[in-house]
């Protein structure tokens, strides 16, 4: 049985520290669900694609911390080249987790990804020089304890993580809610409230 996103994100949650996090599309919002809201965690949205580039930047800026970035498929095919950005850099703190599902959209209105489900994201990173990549599909794979070991280890690392899609909620009869202001809003927010978390000048 494939993993859920909820039971990865409450491990991840237990085990992060004060590791920065930087999420994307389903894993920030179930971060909100859980109610784990913090001046170290990032919401790159709307910037479809960009978790991993924001995750390096602050990977580089700060080396002395963690950074755990929460990607998606569909997020990351968007912006495959990241890939290679990172494994020139070799943050040693920078840990990257792809939420497999194989969809779009995910617990919206779920589409099929455009490589029909067959892209290895652990093959591609390993391929493009990261210090070590895997697959967890086990729910022993992501207990608190295994992901802190893990996050002990230099990086970057990855790690595909394939769970099961959400239940779609927008259909023909279940019209999709308006996107409001704060939602854009959002990420600016966030990397002001990291930034004086952090100590650096407004």
């Amino acid at each position: 049985m494939a993993l859920t996103h909820l039971q990865v994100c409450q491990a991840i949650t237990a085990a992060r520290g004060d590791a920065i996090v930087v999420c994307t599309m389903t894993a920030m919002n179930v971060l909100d669900g859980l109610g784990a809201a913090s001046p170290l965690t990032l919401s790159s949205v709307p910037l479809m694609g960009g978790a991993l580039s924001l995750g390096l930047g602050l990977a580089l800026a700060r080396p002395e911390r963690t950074v755990i970035v929460l990607d998606g498929d569909s997020s990351l095919l968007m912006e495959l080249g990241g890939l290679a950005n990172v494994a020139g850099q070799q943050p040693r703190g920078l840990h990257h987790f792809v939420f497999a599902n194989r969809v779009q959209f995910n617990g919206n209105h779920a589409l099929p990804l455009a490589d029909g489900g067959r892209t290895d994201f652990a093959g591609l990173a390993r391929a493009a020089g990261y210090a070590s990549a895997q697959t967890w599909s086990r729910a022993d794979e992501v207990a608190p304890e295994r992901i802190a070991e893990h996050l002990r280890r230099p990086g970057p690392s990855f790690v595909q993580l394939d769970v099961e899609p959400s239940p779609s909620r927008i259909g023909p009869t279940q019209p999709a809610p308006e996107t409001t202001d704060a939602r854009f809003s959002r990420m600016g927010d966030e990397i002001r409230a990291m930034r004086r978390a952090l100590g650096a000048s407004a």
